[in-house]
């Protein structure tokens, strides 16, 4: 039931366009919507019965704030300005704030290439979206080879190394005619677009004049870059003949979820790309013109967009101020048919590889059941760690149902370093006594990283509190591995290496380790820069924090200058850091002279 609060606040909204944000206990942003009619919209949140994740997000609400519009169009877009401001987790989100990298081909009088993210620059010409940042450098790196232009983002004084090596025509230190650079932009952007049949003949012609004149390594160097550039574009089949570039966006829903595929088409070449998959908290269609909206947000509008026939796109080509085209017939349809399709198989994969997973850890769990003779639901397991007794550490995880309960988790910094088993005893002790003490329930199942021995060091410590839980050992192979389990009373337990309790039993060794291995690092590391600056004359707490602050690890300070510390700190004491943080290496120079 809504509070009071929400109750007065519902009976005050208008009916109106506009947005609305949905507000948690702490006054954090939680969902960001658009409606027709505020009134009618968010009233619906509070009355009738929802799907899981709708219920979920009604129950987190608390307070709600709304904002009136003029029209549809301006609640879209504000909408989409809210959603980026406030990044709500439960709102879709655009590939988790990520976007597609691009080639940036600037517009100076001496124009560079570059791999970039963020399209905002009016004053440049973006290529792409490239699937990742490795295809985006891959072509880079070919066209620095066919078209040399200008590499340094500040012009040098003398010649650069790109000069040298022929992959810049070195302004510099020559006069270049434009007419030069503007036949080198001309063949970039052919191709980019996939007009490289020019390009190919002219090097297959320099290919063979080169190895007529025995010039073998020249004409070995223009087979390569012929093999190159038709690697990168002979990746996807032409769909279309005009070449005209183009976005198709496709939805499917089931299960309470939405997933939405985008097709991206440059110089009529297919780019094919999953983009999300989101529970559904609102009308699926409003869900996925919001994601439209902020994909259009970071990346730059085609000359045209394919959608589904059954989605209302007025105020999305209102907002775009593009064309937006929905196919009943031909060629089109057929490319947004096959957007849902892909979203289609996408999502039933998805919830596959999911069903998959968890009869995974039903049967690992069922496995553990049948070897104790008990339900198990709940297993901890601990680790240890330390450098030659320094930093002496443990780690405790839980999991539960197979899976981890990180809000569970405990470390524990141990007392000075005598043996692995006095370690085992100290932290089993220091973990059962609190939960004794708060008379917290305990796991069905403790496994230590070890055999016998580390057995027996726990069930010391457990028959002094009489706490009955199954007790049992990680058994090691010679090179650490995993290989088996043993029991409280010595036996081994074999355990097959292609069954999921082996599995799941890897995977909680590995988290244990991680766990406890992090928690150590983070203790030496702050061991190591609290002593190398307590050592500098001038220096206190506070400029301490300063440093820090500034430099954020001791690799970074090591490598500042005198200067750049005195930035922080005054000369004379920005000096005396630089030596001390030097004097190491000072000394093992002059021994070594």
């Amino acid at each position: 039931m809504p509070s009071e609060l929400i109750k007065n606040k519902l009976a005050l909204l208008p009916a109106e366009p506009g947005c609305y944000l949905m507000k948690d206990i702490n006054g954090e942003v939680i969902y960001v919507g658009k409606a027709i009619k505020l009134k009618n919209r968010v009233k619906s949140y509070f009355v009738g019965a929802h799907n899981y994740k709708t219920t979920k997000l009604v129950s987190n609400i608390v307070d709600f704030e709304y904002i009136v519009t003029g029209s549809e169009k301006e609640a879209l877009l504000l909408e989409f300005n809210l959603i980026k401001k406030y990044a709500p987790r439960f709102n879709i989100m655009f590939m988790d704030d990520k976007s597609y990298p691009y080639i940036k081909l600037s517009k100076e009088k001496l124009p560079t290439l570059k791999v970039v993210r963020n399209t905002a620059d009016k004053k440049a010409e973006y290529f792409g979206p490239f699937p990742d940042s490795g295809a985006a450098y891959h072509t880079i790196n070919l066209l620095n080879q066919l078209y040399p232009l200008r590499k340094c983002k500040k012009m040098p004084k003398k010649e650069c190394l790109y000069y040298h090596i022929h992959q810049c025509l070195g302004p510099c230190i020559n006069e270049i005619d434009e007419h030069v650079y503007q036949e080198m932009v001309n063949g970039i952007k052919r191709f980019l677009r996939g007009d490289v049949n020019d390009l190919l003949t002219q090097l297959k012609k320099e290919m063979n004049e080169a190895s007529e004149a025995l010039q073998f390594e020249k004409a070995q160097e223009k087979l390569e870059l012929i093999r190159s550039i038709e690697h990168v574009t002979a990746k996807q089949q032409v769909q279309f003949k005009d070449k005209k570039d183009r976005d198709v966006f496709g939805y499917y829903v089931d299960k309470g979820y939405i997933s939405i595929q985008g097709f991206f088409l440059r110089s009529g070449k297919i780019l094919e790309r999953a983009l999300a998959i989101h529970p559904i908290v609102d009308d699926p269609q409003a869900m996925f013109t919001s994601f439209i909206m902020q994909y259009y947000g970071k990346n730059p509008l085609p000359a045209e967009i394919l959608l589904p026939s059954a989605l209302d796109v007025t105020l999305l080509e209102q907002a775009l101020d593009t064309k937006i085209v929905q196919p009943i017939k031909g060629d089109k349809l057929k490319l947004v048919d096959m957007v849902i399709a892909n979203a289609r198989d996408s999502h039933h994969q998805k919830f596959e590889l999911a069903s998959r997973e968890e009869n995974k850890k039903e049967e690992a769990m069922y496995a553990l059941s049948s070897i104790f003779h008990k339900r198990i639901t709940s297993i901890e397991m601990v680790d240890n760690s330390h450098i030659s007794g320094a930093f002496n550490v443990s780690g405790f995880i839980v999991f539960k149902d197979g899976e981890p309960s990180k809000k569970d988790y405990r470390l524990y910094r141990l007392g000075p370093y005598v043996s692995d088993l006095d370690s085992m005893k100290e932290v089993i002790y220091r973990r059962y006594f609190r939960i004794l003490k708060e008379k917290s329930p305990c796991s069905d199942l403790l496994i230590v990283d070890g055999g016998w021995q580390q057995i027996e060091a726990a069930k010391e410590i457990l028959s002094e509190f009489e706490i009955d839980i199954t007790l049992a050992g990680l058994v090691k192979d010679d090179r650490h591995r995993t290989s088996n389990l043993m029991d409280s009373d010595g036996n081994i337990i074999d355990i097959k290496k292609d069954s999921a309790l082996f599995f799941l039993l890897t995977q909680m060794q590995d988290e244990v380790h991680r766990f406890a291995i992090s928690y150590h690092r983070k203790l030496r590391s702050k061991a190591m820069t609290k002593s190398v600056l307590d050592d500098v004359e001038g220096i206190g707490e506070v400029r301490k924090k300063e440093i820090w602050k500034r430099f954020k690890s001791l690799k970074n300070l090591k490598a500042a200058t005198v200067e750049e510390l005195a930035e922080v700190v005054p000369q004379q004491v920005a000096q005396n850091v630089f030596e001390v943080l030097h004097a190491s290496n000072t000394d093992k120079n002059e021994s070594d002279a």
